[in-house]
């Protein structure tokens, strides 16, 4: 999976690591939190899914083996408000 940012997004990290992603469009701003942050600048760098599940899970293996299950969403959700492309 090769993702990119839509062409009209601004994604700013922020202290602490979370990202503040910024549509030029509308002016709407989104948030992701620090984890939802690392994932998307490993996907963002050509990492798989798997990979940025595998990634997540060992940075917190307290969540078990939903770590796959919650990139998806992200990915979905990302992709569903216009922020990604293929």
């Amino acid at each position: 999976m090769s993702l990119s940012l839509a062409a009209y997004l601004t994604a700013v990290d922020t202290d602490g690591g979370a990202m503040v992603l910024l549509d030029e469009r509308t002016g709407t701003y989104r948030q992701l939190n620090p984890t939802g942050a690392l994932v998307l600048r490993l996907l963002l760098r050509g990492a798989t899914a798997e990979d940025a599940a595998a990634a997540l899970a060992e940075r917190h293996p307290q969540a078990g083996g939903s770590a796959g299950e919650d990139v998806a969403r992200l990915v979905e959700a990302l992709r569903g408000a216009g922020l990604l492309r293929d």
